[in-house]
């Protein structure tokens, strides 16, 4: 049964001696798990109130209390944000009721997030690099989960296989998730202290400032992209990539290359996470709900994938119409010197694919100088007339390969190639 914020009052005045409590609100939270309000007292001051709704909640929040106490000052002096701090707790039956005093600051929806400045952006960044860069022996200390990298897609593992036995989840998505979790390379991250349930009804902004971090229930060491699932799931692209940038500025280690593919893979999986947790509870209302939400999120996949394909093959076809015109050709050759002179600098020579009919620049005097001239000089210690140059592949960074295939014939070349560029010739190329 759920509890009104009057009722919430009347539990903190039991938690908090001296408490009189003058107003009431309700406040937001995991409503499955928790009754919430907001108090403010005779003296101004303000309150929130958080009252399990079962044994299992209860336990989070008596971890969350253990945990925010291994949060010394001098930890918590570094933080560029505030941690809640309980005035006190009164235990009814098997549930505890937590009283904290009041943080600054104001919740936000993803949508408002996703939208807001950089300045905010940098605030989020920043708050996720310093949980992030908290040291491991504060999880170890207070004895809280600690897992490697193959520990934790082994939990995921584990997490899935019991997901699947529920027969609701979609065929596909079981399938692209258990692809990704034996994709070995995808897991390879350094392990550090993650928030463990951060989203936007943990982070407390005003203006763009985050004040405060709250929900400390699931602190442990793991996969940093845990803490950015609910950054993905927005799917605000540059919202995701601002916080990312700012967040790598923060961080005193190098974020990995993977993050953000695993923290997509974690975002979906959430939802199968919620089916069981809802079966679990025997909630047909939630169970429906997630249902719905994984028939969707299929749904969407199918159809990314048949437009990737369809993409895939519109590319195909223009590369197959682009090779029917003369391709570049790239000319190498790596000529031999006389003896006790300098080598020969290898040469390449690449032919710029024709403007259409339209886009042909007019050459004017000045810009007509710049075309490269190639210069041919025999070379007096030639001993063949008849040597022909391999042709040999260009590089990505546009520099000749020096790997050639030598001919029959011991002296591959007879002439060496000079290209004389002047410097006007790149910025002709450039524009």
């Amino acid at each position: 049964m759920r509890r009104t914020p009057f009722e919430l009052a009347a539990v903190a005045t039991a938690a908090v001696p001296g408490l009189t409590p003058m107003a009431a609100a309700s406040a937001p939270d995991d409503a499955a798990d928790f009754d919430s309000a907001l108090l403010l007292d005779s003296e101004g001051k303000r309150w929130r109130v958080r009252s399990p709704r079962h044994p299992e909640a209860s336990a989070r929040l008596e971890t969350e209390f253990m945990i925010l106490r291994a949060f010394a000052p001098a930890i918590r002096a570094e933080l560029p944000f505030l941690m809640p701090t309980v005035a006190g707790t009164v235990r009814q039956g098997a549930l505890s009721t937590f009283v904290y005093a009041h943080l600054a600051g104001a919740t936000r929806s993803i949508e408002e997030l996703s939208t807001c400045s950089d300045a905010l952006a940098k605030e989020i960044g920043a708050a996720l690099a310093a949980v992030h860069d908290l040291p491991q022996s504060l999880v170890n200390n207070a004895d809280l989960p600690s897992y490697t990298a193959n520990e934790f897609r082994q939990r995921k593992l584990n997490e899935l296989d019991q997901a699947a036995t529920t027969g609701k989840i979609p065929s596909s998505l079981l399938r692209r998730w258990e692809h990704a979790l034996e994709d070995v390379a995808l897991w390879r991250f350094n392990p550090c202290v993650v928030h463990g349930d951060l989203h936007e009804d943990n982070l407390l902004v005003d203006g763009d400032s985050v004040t405060a971090v709250t929900g400390w229930t699931d602190l442990r060491i793991g996969d940093p992209a845990d803490d950015f699932a609910w950054l993905v799931a927005s799917n605000e692209q540059k919202f995701v990539e601002s916080v990312l940038r700012h967040y790598t500025e923060a961080r005193r280690d190098t974020p990995d290359s993977h993050l953000l593919r695993r923290s997509a893979l974690l975002a979906e999986f959430a939802l199968a996470q919620y089916l069981v947790k809802a079966l679990a509870a025997g909630h047909s209302e939630m169970t429906a709900e997630a249902e719905a939400m994984l028939k969707s999120l299929a749904d969407d996949i199918e159809e990314q994938n048949a437009l990737a394909a369809e993409d895939s093959e519109a590319a195909a076809e223009r590369a197959a119409a682009d090779g029917l015109a003369a391709p570049a050709v790239v000319i190498a050759s790596e000529a031999k010197a006389p003896a006790g002179g300098p080598a020969k600098p290898t040469v390449s020579i690449t032919a710029i694919p024709e403007p259409a009919h339209d886009d042909v620049p007019e050459v004017r005097p000045e810009t007509a100088a710049a075309t490269p001239s190639v210069t041919v000089e025999p070379l007096e210690a030639a001993a063949s007339d008849e040597a022909a140059a391999e042709p040999a592949g260009e590089s990505a960074n546009g520099t000749a390969s020096t790997t050639e295939t030598a001919s029959e014939s011991d002296d591959t070349s007879t002439t060496a190639l000079q290209v004389v560029e002047p410097a006007p010739l790149q910025d002709a190329k450039d524009r």
